[in-house]
């Protein structure tokens, strides 16, 4: 009872720290919406901050809650907490702390050396004025991603500590940061100059997130030690798990940098939009798929007992989190579909950000849409394999991922919209629907596999049929309601409203479960 009690208030500490994170980078691409729209110096920023996000993708929370947590927090749940084991564990986290340091060390002196060379591979549309702008800000911000990938260990220390909200709204500095700087500097600088003048505030920004997290993290430590014990056989686990999923996650990455170089050969705006889409459609991945299953992972690595205990306690808490993500992607899913362009222009629309931008992006995000649902699933069953200290078995599927999303991605972008005879500028939305389709199947080879392995996993299809309904008739109602107002600031959040509104007292009236417990609360906290 404990352990679900501990993974609900994780979950909910984690979604509520993601939301604020959220909600300040919604506010932040608000502002550059505002002053760099889909302009060229638009296309260059976005297109430059893929290629050091990258190396933070690559090496930190997802690689780290993949190899460090299972152990660490496997380490923590044996073991009684006397002095011995107390400078274990410090000696561990130490020695994750050196090698991250030094490999993200040689690797951003790499990459700003060879930043030219990757310019070429990630943008080959890019030319002229475009591609140095676009140069000079990749080498600008590749020392602040090797700051945010020190951060993710202090991320990995809190979450195996089940301290997740500091981890997880730290992130708000960083976006902070760049509010100020785009508020002070955009209204007298040049779009060029802008571009440049951001990508300062993101070193700030990020060194000030890592900095916020170091006092709460030592304190989780208290053992300090210069002993780097490179011959444990934790630490020699964790490496053993590391690599993979960073080739894992390489290749997820991969697939998204694919869909950035397509957008390249695409006309100007296709990268920025798709940007803004994404920023869209991850909002849900994160505050619903990423907290239940950041929450999840620590509580499944420390699961206890023989190997008939731990399958079945594993697959109760994975249909659980599976109810859970479906009850709120659901009708995400349909919300982007039916009124995605009122949530594009509340966030989004004013200056250069226009109504043509608008519909442009609402397109993308639809494509996008469609494989939300797998992918928010595809998080939990792999946190399973993570949990289970299976890292390999992912990242078989993560390559089936890439390949397909290249083959179909440039032939949805291309190909057949020339045969169709349809504008090349909607070659985004058939990157975008290629991707959806790509994770669809990662989710259901890593859903095979695991059943395989603990037995058949689902959430029962009355229930997925009941709130698919319940959303269907929300999204009807909201989108003739749309059809009566024009498109403005209040009446797009008239309009999401009513969806919302709609959906929830529909759930608690047909009686899905997640709808009355949160009703439950709002009581509770409106009686204290």
């Amino acid at each position: 009872m404990n352990e679900v009690k501990s993974s609900k208030s994780g979950a909910l500490l984690v979604g509520l720290g993601i939301f604020l994170s959220r909600i300040a980078g919604f506010v932040r691409q608000r502002f550059f919406a505002h002053y760099l729209g889909n302009s060229e110096a638009a296309d260059a920023f976005n297109a430059a901050y893929k290629i050091p996000n990258f190396l933070q993708n690559l090496f930190g929370e997802g690689v780290l809650s993949a190899s460090f947590i299972p152990v660490y927090a496997k380490l923590l749940a044996e073991n009684q907490p006397d002095q011995k084991n107390k400078l274990e564990a410090s000696q561990i986290a130490y020695t994750i702390f050196c090698f991250l340091f030094l490999l993200t060390s040689i690797l951003v002196v790499i990459g700003v050396l060879l930043t030219p060379w990757l310019i070429d591979v990630i943008a080959p549309g890019f030319s002229g004025e475009k591609k140095e702008l676009t140069i000079k800000i990749v080498r600008l911000i590749f020392p602040g991603t090797g700051l945010l990938v020190l951060s993710a260990w202090c991320l990995g220390i809190l979450n195996s500590h089940r301290k997740f909200f500091l981890s997880y709204t730290a992130p708000v500095i960083w976006n902070f940061t760049s509010i100020i700087f785009l508020i002070y500097f955009g209204p007298k600088s040049s779009e060029a100059d802008l571009a440049i003048l951001l990508s300062y505030g993101l070193i700030l920004g990020s060194l000030l997130q890592f900095l916020i997290q170091v006092p709460s993290t030592l304190k989780l430590i208290p053992v300090f030690t210069t002993q780097l014990n490179l011959h444990s056989i934790h630490f020699k686990t964790i490496l053993k798990n590391f690599f993979p999923v960073v080739i894992s996650r390489g290749v997820v990455q991969l697939s998204a940098y694919i869909d950035s170089i397509l957008a390249s050969l695409l006309p100007t705006g296709a990268v920025s939009a798709i940007s803004y889409a994404q920023m869209i459609y991850l909002l849900p991945v994160s505050l619903f798929g990423m907290s239940i299953s950041a929450a999840e992972l620590p509580e499944m690595s420390s699961i206890i007992g023989n190997d008939r205990e731990v399958m079945m306690r594993l697959k109760l808490r994975l249909e659980s989190g599976l109810e859970k993500i479906s009850f709120f992607i659901i009708p995400s899913i349909i919300a982007f579909i039916f009124i995605g362009n009122h949530i594009i222009s509340l966030l989004f629309q004013s200056g250069k950000f226009n109504l043509q931008t608008t519909q442009y992006v609402w397109v993308i995000l639809i494509g996008s849409s469609i494989g939300l649902l797998p992918t928010t699933f595809g998080r939990l069953y792999a946190s399973t394999f993570y949990a289970l200290k299976d890292t390999r078995t992912p990242l078989k599927f993560a390559f089936i991922r890439v390949l397909f999303t290249s083959f179909f991605g440039y032939v949805f972008a291309f190909p057949l919209l020339k045969y169709l005879n349809i504008s090349d500028h909607f070659g985004a939305a058939g990157i975008t629907f290629a991707s959806a389709l790509a994770a669809t199947l990662e989710y259901r080879f890593l859903k095979n596999a695991l059943d395989n392995l603990i037995g058949q996993t689902s959430i029962k299809k009355s229930k997925f049929i009941k709130t698919l309904l319940i959303a269907l008739a929300s999204g009807l109602i909201a989108f003739f309601i749309q059809t009566l107002l024009i498109q403005s600031f209040l009446n797009s959040l008239i309009v999401i409203t009513i969806f919302s509104m709609c959906y929830f007292f529909l759930a608690i009236f047909f009686k899905i479960d997640e709808a009355k417990i949160f009703m439950d609360k709002i009581i509770k906290k409106v009686r204290k």
